[in-house]
């Protein structure tokens, strides 16, 4: 699955993307290129004076009878939204918005190869988050209170499905499906955990040094 992204450069540039105003609690300084899993990034979701990009850890909180240990690493792509775990996290309070330049699949040889969309259109995965976490990421760290995010995932297209034929995240192009996303029912906002439409997607590189995280986790 996706343990590898980049995002967009700051703030600004997301909040340029968005009719209404967005709150930046950023600070609006610069964010770091590469995302990996259990890393810190931007993510677009509803604060108290409506839409705000914040920053959160990547790896929503593992259903409890997956832990083995105390630790929980977190999961970074979420498929099964019917299970009970999740559900808690599907309305719109919950959601977020997860901006996205390129992302990466591991190919055969485990390295990743990287999508970008054919137009250089915006692009931000559908995501799920949630604010004030307790527990115990790294047992180094001990317990720690994390704001989290996770994005969802669906069967590829085919410019994905070539790589990797299990799944993709979920990616949203269009202002008006960030806005029904954000907003809408989960009865209608469900219809959204779809592919992406197949011609919308390029390779940009394949076999670069990067290696996938060992963090690797699903759900």
């Amino acid at each position: 699955m996706c343990n590898l992204y980049q995002t967009a450069k700051s703030a600004d540039l997301v909040a340029q993307l968005f009719r209404e105003p967005l709150r930046d609690l950023t600070g609006n300084e610069p964010w770091p290129e590469d995302v990996y899993p259990d890393r810190t990034a931007p993510i677009i979701r509803h604060d108290d004076d409506g839409l705000a990009v914040a920053r959160a850890r990547w790896g929503m909180p593992t259903p409890p009878m997956y832990l083995k240990t105390a630790r929980d690493p977190g999961v970074t792509n979420i498929r099964n939204t019917s299970s009970p775990h999740w559900r808690r996290w599907l309305g719109p309070d919950h959601r977020c918005l997860v901006p996205v330049v390129r992302f990466s699949e591991p190919g055969a040889d485990h390295k990743p190869v990287w999508f970008e969309p054919v137009d250089d259109r915006p692009m931000f995965f559908v995501g799920i988050q949630t604010q004030g976490w307790t527990s115990v990421r790294k047992v180094k760290d001990g317990e720690t209170t994390d704001d989290l995010f996770g994005f969802l995932t669906c069967p590829p297209n085919a410019e994905v499905g070539a790589v990797h034929p299990k799944a993709m995240p979920v990616i949203l192009t269009e202002p008006d499906e960030w806005a029904a996303w954000l907003n809408l029912p989960w009865v209608q906002a469900r219809t959204l955990q779809r592919p992406l439409r197949d011609g919308t997607l390029l390779i940009v590189s394949q076999g670069r040094e990067d290696t996938i995280a060992d963090t690797e986790a699903s759900g």
